[in-house]
Formats: C-alpha cells, sequence, structure tokens
C-alpha cells in the first residue's frame, strides 16, 4: 500500500504552461503532463494507491481560483486523491479564507515560502500559524533549497525549529527531509521534534545513511512518503525507501500507514 503525501498538478487549460515554466527554472524533465488524468495514469504504473496533492496561491487574491481546484481534484477521483489548499500571506482575507478549508473538504494547507515571497521565520506570519493550530489544519511547508531563489534559503531547520517552539499545537510537515540539501542541520536541529518530514525528492539526492539516521533519530511514525511528482516518479521515490535498512514496520508506516493516521482515512 503506497500514500504518495508529496504531488502537484494544475488544471487542463494551464498544466501544459505551468510545467514548461517550472521545468525551464528546475531543469528537471517533468515525469507527468501535471493534469488530473494524466496524474493517475502514471500513479497506476507506479503502484500508488492514493495521493496528497498539494496546490500554492502564488499571489496575493488567487486563493479562490486555486482551492476550487483543489477541491474539485478530490470530488473527481472520488477520493483517491486528497488536497491540501493554499492561502498566500499578503491577502487581506488569508486568515478568513482558512476557515473554508473544511467545507471545501481540504485537508490542509501548503505554503512555499520561495514562490510566495516570504521568509518562514517571519513574525508576520504569526497570525496564520496560530489560526491554523486552532482550526487544526496541517501545514506542508516546502523546505530547504529551491532553485527558484537559489541565492536566499526562505525556509531553515532552524526556522522551523522556533516556529514549533513558539506554536506547539501547529502540526507540520516539512517537505524534502526537512530541507532540501540542508540535512545536517535536519539532523542536528529537526530530528526529533514533534513534525512530519516527508521524502519528496530526496531520492539520490541524500546519502541513505544519512536518511538512515534522521529516520532512527526522528522516529518512523513522523515520516511521509513523497515523490514530488511530476518532478520525481513515485516508483523511484518508494524504491529508495525500500531499500532502507528499516523494519518492515517501519517501511509499511512510511510507505502508508502514517499518511493513513494523519488524515484519518480508512484503510482501502
Amino acid at each position: 500500500m503506497r500514500i504518495d503525501f508529496h504531488t502537484h498538478m494544475f488544471p487542463d487549460t494551464i498544466s501544459e504552461r505551468a510545467i514548461g515554466r517550472l521545468a525551464a527554472v528546475s531543469g528537471l524533465a517533468p515525469q507527468t503532463d501535471g493534469t488530473l488524468t494524466g496524474s493517475l495514469e502514471k500513479f497506476d504504473g507506479w503502484g500508488v494507491d492514493r495521493a496528497v496533492t498539494l496546490h500554492i496561491a502564488t499571489a496575493p487574491g488567487q486563493e479562490q481560483n486555486v482551492n476550487r481546484f483543489a477541491a474539485s481534484v478530490t470530488a473527481e477521483a472520488g477520493g483517491r486523491l486528497l488536497a491540501f489548499g493554499s492561502v498566500h500571506p499578503d491577502s487581506p482575507d488569508a486568515l478568513e479564507r482558512l476557515e473554508g478549508f473544511a467545507a471545501l473538504g481540504l485537508r490542509g494547507v501548503k505554503l512555499h515560502p520561495d514562490y510566495q515571497g516570504f521568509d518562514a521565520g517571519e513574525k508576520r506570519l504569526y497570525p496564520l500559524y496560530e489560526r491554523m493550530s486552532e482550526l487544526g489544519l496541517p501545514c506542508c511547508f516546502h523546505a530547504g533549497f529551491d532553485p527558484f531563489s537559489p541565492d536566499h534559503i526562505h525556509a531553515t531547520p532552524a526556522m522551523f525549529v522556533q516556529i514549533k517552539r513558539d506554536f506547539p499545537r501547529l502540526r507540520l510537515i516539512l517537505a524534502h527531509m526537512g530541507g532540501m540539501n540542508l540535512w545536517d542541520d535536519v539532523e542536528a536541529l529537526l530530528a526529533g521534534k514533534d513534525l512530519y518530514l516527508d521524502t519528496a525528492f530526496v531520492a539520490g539526492r541524500i546519502d541513505p545513511r544519512q536518511t538512515a539516521r534522521i529516520i532512527s533519530k526522528h522516529g518512523a511514525e513522523r515520516i511521509l512518503f513523497g515523490s514530488d511528482c511530476p518532478w520525481q516518479d513515485s516508483e523511484t521515490a518508494a524504491r529508495f525507501i525500500e531499500s532502507l535498512p528499516l523494519s518492515d514496520d517501519a517501511k509499511e508506516r512510511i510507505l502508508f500507514r502514517n499518511a493513513a493516521e494523519l488524515l484519518n482515512l480508512e484503510a482501502l
């Protein structure tokens, strides 16, 4: 059983343009066409039973369209896909929009400091963190390096240590094993904290020995399998988890059970 907790897709009308723009920035070859139908076909081939789709409001005022599409993904896929919506920190109604996530069936919030133009530790974000804590909405952060902003890291392990200290009830999910290319800091500062790390886009980029150490220190029960599809295929990401020197129980937790428990999913 596999739940890919970190995937992306776009409306059919903009998917080709969006994928092309992101591919140009990252220098990566996409593994899907970025559409709902195309992604589901690839998930079938990769052995993905369910997936979480992460959607980002990259400009103030974009939330309504982004979150409406996010909600439609779940509806059209018959529950096979679970969606995280987004708010933009510069939107004047960002706090109020969080209130509507439950009615839309959105399971959490996706924030991407690079694309949304903020540092994760800025105090102006604290009202958002407080409201998400109050509503019990998990927040998935892009963490660490991103090719969109190669010279400035907007979300570091040290920032998340402070955020978790100030908002202990906030359910944080930190992508890319807690911080792309910052895994020494993850191992030293974040491993063992009460938050989740996902494995998106780390296969082939992080030393498997360090991965095993981080998981051992952090606890397999707080690791979520993710691929970052379409930028890495789910099969490659899953094979990386399977290759690690972990118990069968730990691998099952990472590939499926942790996500099912976090999102209160019934067994398939």
